[in-house]
């Protein structure tokens, strides 16, 4: 009993807060801290913000490619590491556990650092082999890091999803389809890639919601971008009102959503 009381004291310390600003999204006043009569014109105003609607468009574009690029680089990788053995699996075991458990602000500072060498590298190369010096391309922060820091920054989580459903497979149906005269492309496609699709479609969905909240990691190197948290961590700098509360509270029904039905493959799966 009371490990149980200690359980709902726990959920409601976490949801309690997240629910008080959905409810107060729909106050009809200009408070965000009072509910003054139910209304949903700061959806409507939010909706219609170009700056909210620019930010949005950002942000789906970044994780929307960030991980797609994680699912498919994690799966390759996944695949790859499962053939490993000995040391060398170790280490690599590890490294991919470390990078899920670094502090978001020093893969952030640490990917700004990378990126800024590389192009400071990079951009006289270009400058001196491109026809025109004075048209020669840039390289610069905006949306190409954005993905390459959320693809990076996801690809170990892919990488953990799929070879967890790669690891319960059933190994005997691979061999058949050897000993059938299957080639290793036709293994995969018929056999292998069928088993862990759940736990790709689930490592890509999780990409996108990490990808798509994030703002430690983007705040480093979005460079003129602005993502949706960046948004509204510079809207709340001036105050919070309802329309940021309704921003929340959408953001917060896209992610549950997203998770609710990354674990619902993953349930469904593990069940069959």
């Amino acid at each position: 009993m009371g490990m149980r009381i200690y359980a709902i004291a726990v959920y409601l310390f976490l949801y309690l807060p997240i629910g008080v600003i959905a409810l107060f999204s729909f106050s009809a006043g200009r408070s965000a801290s009072s509910f003054n009569g139910f209304s949903v014109e700061w959806y409507a105003k939010a909706l219609h913000n170009p700056f909210v609607m620019e930010a949005l468009q950002t942000s789906l574009i970044v994780a929307t490619a960030s991980a797609l690029l994680a699912g498919l680089f994690g799966t390759m990788a996944a695949l790859s590491l499962q053939s490993m053995t000995g040391q060398a699996r170790t280490v690599m075991d590890g490294m991919i556990y470390i990078a899920v458990m670094v502090p978001g602000i020093v893969i952030g500072i640490a990917t700004l650092i990378a990126l800024v060498t590389l192009f400071n590298w990079l951009n006289p190369i270009l400058t001196a082999l491109w026809p025109l010096a004075d048209a020669a391309p840039q390289l610069a922060l905006g949306k190409g890091s954005l993905i390459a820091a959320h693809g990076l920054f996801s690809l170990a989580l892919v990488i953990i999803i799929v070879r967890a459903r790669i690891a319960g497979m059933d190994r005997s149906l691979i061999e058949a389809s050897a000993d059938l005269y299957a080639t290793p492309f036709g293994t995969f496609r018929q056999v292998t890639l069928p088993q862990i699709l759940p736990g790709i479609i689930a490592g890509v969905l999780l990409s996108f919601t990490f990808s798509f909240d994030d703002f430690i990691v983007a705040f480093f190197v979005a460079g003129s971008e602005t993502t949706l948290p960046i948004y509204i961590f510079s809207s709340i700098r001036r105050g919070v009102t309802p329309e940021i509360n309704a921003i929340g509270a959408m953001v917060l029904t896209v992610s549950l959503t997203l998770l609710i039905t990354a674990q619902s493959i993953l349930q469904r799966k593990r069940k069959a």
